[in-house]
């Protein structure tokens, strides 16, 4: 079982991942700037110029073209986008379509450069810059495919199913389980992308990992709490996650919309009720897992609440049911009282930056939550205390500099300058 405070715990188990995304890899041809050529000679009284006089002027009369200023971004636009320089500049492998890890990142922190990237994307003044990134993420994204996980040297799963794996796929790297979280992370963003190219086979690839989600849905007989989707399909993990269902319930509600299919509509309210049923606490935030026999881990952390209330509005403007909107807003209220600034200092930005997405999100349609300001604080404290001189920023205790760290911050500063109708 994974550590959430403790990242290369997670990081050290070996996984693998998804369906056939076909990317063509767009490159643009740069056409070079003409230059103003022009020269002017002295005349003789004779009206010719002797051999041996210089010309009057070798200099040009006419000015160079002054270039057009780009207009200024807004202020969390312009550090949306030195903090994705700097993202890219640290951690990303040229030509790879790869991060930096070991030696390739793990496939949670590339599905959080990937949901940077997208977020990047849907800025209005950026928009047009931002598709070869999309097509690299894309590329890189291939990497971790695994089209059925079984046999040598990957060993034995409870799902063959294509998904993407948690370490780059065989024969660049090892392969091994594939995480349902990470996943489900995944298949939300190729659900963003779909939106913004309208690409069939994107949509496909958010439907295959869709496939492999419901597949996982524990059905066995005599579990505490049945149902309910495990950590990964690695036979030993049998918790079931909040964090394994409620983005589950996300991409499931965004490939409704998108397609109009009622299956993943149902899905989505079986997913979303098992974690209100099984993991609710006491104090109205969720818990983080349960266990076969019934024991439940009590940590609540705040991506768990954040997928949460975004699963509650999703499936609000899905049926109109205002229970799911009320719902909603008592896990928000229950989260703004818990999640003082000290407690989301304390917590990988990660997690926060998926609980601030949710909380804009529910605050687009109810406009009762602090909104804005919530994150906008945190992003300013980032800004002045945790980022370095090369604008990588750096988190933790010790502090140390890390890819999710970073896409994260990109995330937040990009959330506040794009419309909360592209978040999902």
């Amino acid at each position: 079982m994974r550590s959430h405070t403790d990242i290369s715990h997670r990081q050290t188990r070996a996984r693998r991942g998804l369906l056939m995304v076909a990317v063509a890899v767009v490159t643009a041809a740069c056409l070079p700037s003409a230059s103003a050529l022009a020269s002017a000679g002295g005349t003789s009284a004779g009206g010719t110029t002797p051999a041996t006089t210089p010309p009057a002027s070798t200099k040009s009369t006419a000015k160079k073209p002054k270039k057009p200023k780009k207009p200024k971004l807004p202020v969390n636009a312009e550090r949306a986008q030195l903090a994705f320089e700097a993202m890219q500049k640290t951690y990303y492998i040229e030509g790879s379509g790869l991060y930096k890890g070991e030696p390739f990142s793990f496939l949670w922190p590339f599905s959080q450069a990937l949901a940077a990237s997208v977020s990047m994307a849907n800025i209005p003044s950026l928009k047009s810059s931002f598709g070869p990134e999309i097509r690299a993420r894309l590329v890189g994204l291939k990497s971790y495919l695994d089209l059925d996980n079984s046999g040598a040297p990957e060993g034995t799963y409870s799902s063959t199913l294509a998904a993407y794996d948690g370490t780059v796929a065989p024969p660049e790297g090892p392969g091994g389980a594939k995480y349902y979280d990470d996943n489900a992370w995944v298949g939300i963003e190729l659900a963003r992308i779909y939106e913004q190219n309208h690409e069939a086979a994107v949509l496909g690839g958010a439907e295959g990992i869709m496939a492999f989600e419901m597949a996982g849905w524990d059905a066995q007989p005599g579990i505490a709490c049945p149902g309910g989707i495990p950590f990964s399909n690695s036979p030993e993990d049998v918790e079931r996650n909040t964090v394994t269902n409620a983005p589950t319930a996300e991409l499931g509600l965004q490939l409704y919309r998108l397609t109009g299919n009622a299956q993943y509509l149902q899905f989505a309210e079986m997913a979303y009720e098992w974690v209100r049923t099984c993991l609710t606490e006491p104090n109205g935030l969720y818990a983080d897992h349960i266990g076969l026999r019934g024991k439940v881990e009590p940590t609540e952390w705040s991506y768990n609440q954040g997928a949460m209330i975004g699963a509650g509005v999703l499936l609000y403007q899905a049926t109109h049911n205002s229970a799911y909107l009320y719902q909603a807003r008592q896990t928000a209220k229950a989260a703004i009282a818990y999640y003082t600034s000290e407690v989301l200092g304390k917590e990988n930005p990660f997690f926060v930056s998926v609980y601030f997405r949710n909380m804009l999100y529910l605050d687009s349609v109810t406009h009762d939550p602090p909104g804005t300001k919530l994150v906008q604080g945190y992003v300013n404290y980032a800004w002045e205390h945790l980022r370095l001189s090369d604008d990588v920023f750096v988190a933790g205790s010790p502090a140390s500099a890390q890819l999710l760290v970073q896409a994260a911050i990109v995330q937040d500063y990009a959330l506040l300058s794009t419309s909360p109708t592209t978040y999902f």
